[in-house]
């Protein structure tokens, strides 16, 4: 089946999680700089990541389909919560969040034919209290040397969350209804 858009996005999960809108969809790789502008907030700076790689993606696609580009990051206390450097850099990460709330950010944009729409949807995740022992025995299992903010929801980090408040599948990398949402939305003006 021909693809109705692409994907600007090289994410095996988001690859995953957009197959289950069975829409069929084609792969874009475009190259953009994901470095956060001085004063940019977590929430802008995932919006604009987003639409400049749906906009990157219909600049280099070879059909005029609309492009789908996402970005998701996680934020404490104003900060950006990035993949881990080592063992304590990811400690030092899992302990902040230990029994606290932060917030994920995903931001999905489609654009074509010099349009864009965008959106960010903001979920907040509270982790239990956590052990030096839990925090140590899960590093080793090498699912936090990876992940922004050290763990992954979907994964053996889901463990320690105790509460969720929004969408799981943009924790994970795509949401999902306000995704089909953005694309029909954006089809449906294509064709006024």
């Amino acid at each position: 089946m021909a693809p109705v858009f692409y994907l600007a996005s090289t994410s095996p999960r988001r690859r995953q999680l957009l197959q289950l809108l069975d829409r069929p969809f084609a792969l874009l790789n475009p190259d953009i700089d994901e470095s956060p502008q001085p004063g940019e907030t977590p929430r802008a700076l995932v919006e604009r990541l987003a639409r400049q790689k749906a906009e990157a993606g219909a600049a280099m696609a070879p059909e005029p389909l609309p492009v789908l580009g996402s970005d998701t990051l996680g934020e404490l206390d104003g900060q950006i919560l990035v993949k881990p450097l080592n063992q304590s850099d990811a400690a030092k990460m899992l302990r902040a969040m230990s029994g606290r709330s932060h917030q994920i950010h995903t931001a999905i944009a489609v654009s074509a034919g010099g349009r864009t729409l965008s959106e960010v949807v903001t979920s907040t995740v509270t982790f239990t209290h956590l052990t030096d022992a839990e925090i140590t025995a899960y590093w080793h299992t090498g699912e936090p040397a990876d992940k922004a903010g050290g763990y992954g929801i979907q994964g053996r980090g889901g463990r320690f969350v105790s509460h969720l408040s929004g969408s799981y599948f943009a924790v994970v990398g795509l949401p999902l209804m306000e995704t089909e949402r953005l694309l029909n939305r954006f089809l449906a003006k294509e064709h006024e």
